[in-house]
This record gives structure tokens, C-alpha cells and sequence, in this order.
């Protein structure tokens, strides 16, 4: 969500972990780092032979963009290339089953469990047959399973959204829009791609879903609440954001910035006796008194709003006769079954609990375990790796029983967290109690694993993890098997560090500065811009301690200063702030980068990129040199990636006005690209509902999209992108 307006992108980690400062303080020399790793990663950059034939099959031809340029622009509409049609095919309020009515779209509808959710967000594509069954390689027929973050609530009634207490009408719409959807499109006669409202497969998952909880927190007290006091099972899935699709053919959707959803007593810490869960509450920035974000809690009595209320009110010692832990129940990585609607959502603990973004697999090695990356996206905070215990299996790719598969590879394995140190090598430290960091870790007492996976962030704060600028999405390089992660900003990483909450300058997160914003004065420094870190394997081992790692590119704006801002000299037709969704096409190769920014929207909408990347330890050294407050120079040296070339990063997209680009996937022959435009005019305030006039866009009934026409309230939407010749996106 906009770093502007999203609370939950408030840090909470005010943990005295190391940075990268504190090593280049050595005097790392300009020698030792090139010849000690990425200088020679040109040489090193050729997988070993199970992963060359891999990348053999992966069809990646492109070595040019073939598209001209999109400008930026500040108009309320989607703007593609030349020679490109976007088209919108599913919005928020689109009915998915029969007997749902038509949106009307001016606050009146209702049965949202059955209509597009709001703000969507990441997706995955999902083959069909033409008779019903999984197909991988289907570019006619398929599912499209996507995530429903948030919601802009005051367009979902008459007048806007009520003060506290909140009616229970407008809590009974807001609570459904959320979670996510599963809806069927099929390719025309005409070449079009369309929804299915009457499919089977159509299905709506809220955060009223029955769910059930897996891996080593199923059962453990930590998640014991009234509505599952044996603790294995939970109620539905809230705030998602990024999603991965898993081999087996299933989707994992990541859940981020749950806690502000949830609120607890001023009086609560001493109602628990000041015990650690406080410590822990704290840390996922739940502070006692803390208002929750929508209210929901207000609404009444009933058990589906109590919830939202985390105090603790019974008397049981574990929980089971109130909501004191249902917060214990959100933040994992989600694993649903596309193609089996009757199948119950899988909560991964084994994964960890944080504000997850993403999921990404590394290259299938058969042998070897399975790598999910995921990073935690706030402020400071730290990027994951899990490491399943089964080695993969081929076989296991087409199983009819796929969440039984999710079973085997994702409830048993380790859990790490990276260390990125100035060299521009790094290791991967396991969260295990064995870790005598974390058993006598004093700011928190770990009981035992579930523990440890359930408060991830707290052991990693054990272990010394390095602050990161927010991590966001990441994703595999399908032929290099290199991770890139997204770093959007950070308001807190400064040069002069004068608070808990600040984050020093680093070799991974090196730039801190002013910018301007809508012709203001210059903010406070910190990263406002935003980056992309990628990092790979030791031996491409998913299961490596050891990493190398660069910096791909750094946002900013293409006249920004080339020494301390502008290190990937970006040009104008290039140049872009607030890196969120991130995404590889496995049909062209082409490394998609989406926007979610606050700090150069005077200039342009929000945009996506392509970018045909190279690998790690392509470009060179750069020293940044940061002027302290009492005039001493604080010097920072990075590896940064070889910068692109006008034919390897165009800008492709700009979004309508006051929305994030994010959620991508394609057709497998590559001939259609699915994005989503989420909350377009999201900044509306409850006392201009009633007059379109004031409303910041009115996309997409401005481009004739559904009821309301012209001055149409704005609605997040799913866009696809063709070619007007037929050929593959991006050629």
C-alpha cells in the first residue's frame, strides 16, 4: 500500500542489530571486495548442469525490448505502448456467481462473499483444459487466483463510512472484500479474454473462511482461541498481498500488514501480568490502546466482530476462552487449492509469521529441498529463506492431492534469516532454539520452536539480521536462478541516527536524501526512492548458508544526483521511484517491476518496467559519500549492477491517478499479460463522497468500464495487455 498513507508501514523494530556500517568501519578495501567475490562473478554465473538444462527449456529469446516507451503522466487512465491494448476484465464488485446482481456501484451493494474483492493485489495464472482439468500449458482457458488487500471502505456505502461504533451493514461489506479471489477466464473467438460469472471454480475466500493451521505452531497454544481451542484451526485470511504459485500448482498468498485490523484494551498489558506475549505484541505493533484500523471490533457482540478485539478477557491460561491470541493466527504464508473449491485454505507456520509479501521458489533441483524466499515488508525489517526437509521429487508436480503435496514440502524444514555483510557476501542464519542466540535471547523467552517461527521477527532480532528498506516482493530469475527482492523505501534510514527507530546507512541500503513532493519542500532524508537488491546461491544450492549479493537497480529520478541518488543512471524513458511487485516471465524472460510510490507522483502515476537484468556482480563498486551533521563525511561502498541499457529497461505502463500497479501474470504462450490496478483515487476523504467532482480518479468507468460512467466512483480492477499484431508482450 501507498508508503504515504498506510500505517502499518511503520516500523516496529527497534532491535540494536548490527549494520553494514559497523563492517565498513574495517576499511574495507576496493581490492578484497572485488577479488574476493563479485568481481569474478562474470566467470562464476553458470549454473552447474541440472540447473543449465533447466534454463535451457525455459524459452528466454529476448535480448532487446522491442516496444517504444510509454511516457510518464499524470492522467486519470492506464497508458500502454504503441501497438498494445489493455482491456479491463474484472473489478471490484463483479459478481462471480448467479443470481449475484450487476454492480451498480454507488454504495448500495451487497453479497460481497460472492463479488470481486477491493484493492487487488498479486495473482497467479492457472491453466484449465477444455474439459475442466489442471493444464499448466492452457493459454485459452484458465483460473485467475488473486489477492484482495484492503479496501478504499467509503466507496462501499451510500455516504461514505460511518464513525465508531461502525453500523454492522458497513462492517458486513468491508470484512468480505478482503481475502481472495478465484475466477475462471477463457479466451474468445475474437481473441479476447473474459471472465466466467457462472463457473464452478469461481470462489471468494474472506477472512470469515475456515482455515486450518499446519506446520510446527498447529495445536500449540500460542494459536488456542475460543473459535478453535484445540489450536488447529483458525478463521480466514486478511491483508493479502504478494502470492506465489508453488510447482505443485497451488497458490500461497503472503499476509502483510494484518495487525492494524486488530485492536486491544489500554489496560491490557496489566490484564496480562505483563507476561512476554506484551513483548511480542509490541513488536508486531500492537502496543496496548492501539486503534484498529477499520473498527470492526465496534460493530457488536457477535463473535465475528469480537474478534478484532485481542484483550485479554477470560481466565483460561492459554487462551481458549477469548481472542488474546487470534493475532497469533495471521501473518503466514497461505496455500490454497485453485483448482478444488471445496479444499480448506492451509496456513504454512513452518514459514514464519511477519508481514509477508511474496513467495518465491528457486529452481527446481530434483534431490535437493525446495527454497522459498520471502521478505518481511516494514521498515527495517529483515528478507527469509525456508528450506524444506523433503528433497524434491518431479513426480510430485502433477499429484491430484496438491495440498497434500504443500503437506510434505512446506509444514517440515528450517527457517533462516539474511545477514548481508559489506563484502557483498552474506549467510543465511537458521531460526532454531538450537541457536544459543535465541534460547537466551532476554527481550523474549522462546518456549520452543512454534515459538520461534510464531515471533520470527523476535529470533531474528536474536540473530543480528540486517535491517532492511522495507522488503517487498521478490522473485526467481528463470534462468540464472537469482533472487531479486524489491526494497520500496525507507523514511527511517538515515546518516545520523538519532532515534530507535532510524536505520544507519549500509553497503545493502546506502542511500539516504532529500526529495521533493507535489512542488512541496524538501522532506526529511531517508530512501525515499526505493531499490532492488538480488542475490545469489553458493554453489546454486537452495539450501547454501552462503550468498553473494548486488544491487540491481536503484529508483530515482533520471536528473537526480549521479554520485548519492542516481547510481543506475536511469534516464527518462527509464527512470521510476517505489519498486513493489516484482515478477519474471517465464515465456520471454522479462523481469517485470511494479510501483507503489509516494515520492514522485507529482511527476507521474504509478508505472510498471520491463527489464531484461543481468546477474550478480555485473557492474562495479560506488561510494557514496553521506555529509554527517557535524560535517564529517560518512563514505558507503556498494556493489551496484552494470546499468541498463535503453533496450533493457523501459518504462511499459502508467496507471490511472492515485493507484498502485502491482499483481502480474501471463498467458504461458506469453501472447497476454494480466495486471492489476489497485486502489485508483484511494486518497477520497469521508467528506467528499457525495460529489464525484472532488474524487482524485474515476477509473475505470471512465474508460467505459461498468455503471457510472464519467464521474464513476473508482473501483481496483484487473487489466489484460495484448499485442494489436497477436505476438508475445514485450517483444
Amino acid at each position: 500500500m501507498n508508503d504515504l498513507t498506510d500505517p502499518d508501514d511503520i516500523g516496529h523494530n527497534a532491535s540494536s542489530n548490527p549494520h553494514f556500517q559497523q563492517v565498513l568501519d574495517t576499511r574495507l578495501s576496493r581490492r578484497g571486495l572485488v577479488l574476493g567475490g563479485l568481481g569474478a562473478a562474470a566467470t562464476a554465473v553458470l549454473a552447474p548442469a541440472a540447473l543449465a538444462a533447466q534454463a535451457s527449456t525455459a524459452g528466454l529469446p529476448l535480448r532487446r525490448l522491442g516496444f517504444t516507451p510509454v511516457a510518464k503522466a499524470l492522467a486519470d487512465m492506464v497508458s500502454v505502448p504503441a501497438g498494445y491494448t489493455a482491456r479491463v476484465i474484472y473489478a471490484l464488485g463483479d459478481p462471480l456467481a448467479p443470481g449475484v446482481s450487476e454492480y451498480r456501484n454507488d454504495g448500495t451493494d451487497t453479497q460481497y462473499e460472492m463479488r470481486a474483492g477491493d484493492h487487488h493485489d498479486g495473482m497467479d495464472y492457472f491453466g484449465l483444459s477444455d474439459d475442466g482439468r489442471r493444464d499448466p500449458l492452457s493459454s485459452r482457458r484458465a483460473l485467475l487466483a488473486m489477492n484482495h488487500e484492503a479496501t478504499t471502505d467509503h466507496f462501499l456505502h451510500p455516504n461514505g463510512s460511518s464513525p465508531r461504533p461502525r453500523p454492522m451493514a458497513e462492517t458486513d461489506k468491508e470484512i468480505p472484500v478482503h481475502g481472495i479471489s478465484v475466477v475462471e477466464i477463457r479466451r474468445q473467438a475474437d481473441g479476447g479474454i473474459r471472465t466466467v460469472r457462472r463457473s464452478p471454480f469461481n470462489r471468494r475466500i474472506t477472512p470469515e473462511t475456515p482455515a486450518v493451521l499446519r506446520g510446527p505452531a498447529r495445536g500449540n497454544a500460542l494459536v488456542k482461541t475460543m473459535y478453535a481451542p484445540d489450536g488447529l484451526a483458525c478463521r480466514g485470511t486478511l491483508n493479502n498481498c504478494g502470492t506465489g504459485r508453488t510447482p505443485w500448482g497451488t497458490l500461497i498468498s503472503g499476509e502483510e500488514n494484518w495487525a492494524g485490523y486488530f485492536t486491544r484494551a489500554s489496560t491490557d498489558n496489566t490484564a496480562r501480568g505483563n507476561d512476554k506475549s506484551v513483548a511480542s505484541l509490541n513488536r508486531y505493533g500492537r502496543a496496548a490502546g492501539a486503534a484498529s484500523r477499520h473498527g470492526w471490533e465496534t460493530s457488536g457482540s457477535a463473535d465475528r466482530y469480537r474478534r478484532f478485539d485481542i484483550s485479554k478477557t477470560g481466565s483460561s491460561t492459554d487462551g481458549s476462552d477469548d481472542y488474546r491470541n487470534e493475532l497469533n493466527t495471521f501473518g503466514y504464508m497461505v496455500e490454497i487449492d485453485p483448482y478444488n473449491p471445496a479444499a480448506a485454505p492451509r496456513k504454512r507456520t513452518a514459514l514464519g509469521r511477519f508481514a509477508h509479501e511474496s513467495g518465491a521458489f528457486n529452481l527446481l533441483q530434483p534431490g535437493r529441498p525446495l527454497a522459498v524466499y520471502m521478505g518481511d515488508d516494514s521498515r527495517n525489517e529483515y528478507i527469509y529463506k525456508y528450506v524444506s526437509n523433503a528433497v524434491w521429487q518431479a513426480g510430485d508436480a502433477e499429484a491430484a492431492d496438491r495440498l497434500a503435496v504443500g503437506d510434505k514440502y512446506l509444514d517440515e524444514g528450517r527457517l533462516f534469516v539474511a545477514k548481508f555483510n559489506a563484502d557483498g557476501s552474506g549467510q543465511w542464519v537458521e531460526l532454531s532454539l538450537s541457536n544459543p542466540l535465541i534460547a537466551g535471547y532476554a527481550a523474549y523467552a522462546f518456549a520452543d520452536q512454534a515459538d520461534v517461527l510464531v515471533n520470527a521477527r523476535l529470533a531474528a532480532d536474536a540473530v543480528g539480521a540486517t535491517k532492511m528498506d522495507r522488503p517487498e516482493w521478490c522473485a526467481t530469475h528463470p534462468s540464472t536462478g537469482e533472487v531479486y527482492f524489491t526494497l520500496t523505501n525507507n523514511s527511517n534510514r538515515k546518516v545520523d541516527v538519532t532515534s530507535s527507530s532510524h536505520a544507519q546507512v549500509d553497503a545493502a541500503n546506502p542511500r539516504s536524501y532529500s526529495d521533493s513532493y507535489n512542488g512541496g519542500a524538501l522532506g526529511s532524508p531517508g530512501n525515499v526512492n526505493g531499490h532492488i537488491l538480488r542475490l545469489r546461491e553458493a554453489g546454486f544450492r537452495p539450501d547454501a548458508l552462503d550468498f553473494k549479493w548486488d544491487v540491481y537497480l536503484f529508483g530515482a529520478q533520471s536528473d537526480a544526483n549521479p554520485a548519492l541518488v542516481n547510481l543506475s543512471s536511469l534516464t527518462g524513458d527509464q527512470d521510476f521511484s517505489s519498486p513493489d511487485g516484482l515478477w519474471f516471465s517465464e515465456a520471454t524472460g522479462i523481469c517485470w517491476i511494479q510501483t507503489d510510490d509516494g515520492a514522485y507522483t507529482d511527476t507521474s502515476n504509478c508505472m510498471m518496467l520491463a527489464a531484461l537484468p543481468g546477474h550478480v556482480g555485473d557492474g562495479e563498486l560506488k561510494t557514496l559519500n553521506h555529509l554527517r551533521n557535524d560535517g564529517s563525511t560518512l563514505s558507503v561502498t556498494t556493489p551496484v549492477g552494470k546499468a541498463p541499457k535503453p533496450a533493457q529497461l523501459k518504462r511499459f505502463l502508467v496507471g490511472s491517478k492515485d493507484c498502485e500497479i502491482t499483481g502480474c501474470c501471463e498467458t504461458p504462450d506469453g501472447k497476454a499479460l494480466f495486471v492489476n490496478i489497485q486502489h485508483p483515487g484511494e486518497t477520497i476523504v469521508q467528506s467528499d463522497v457525495a460529489d464525484p467532482q472532488k474524487y482524485t480518479s474515476h477509473w475505470p468507468g471512465n474508460a467505459g468500464y461498468g455503471n457510472g460512467g464519467t464521474l464513476a466512483r473508482p473501483r481496483s480492477a484487473t487489466i489484460v495487455i495484448t499485442r494489436d499484431d497477436g505476438g508475445r508482450i514485450g517483444g
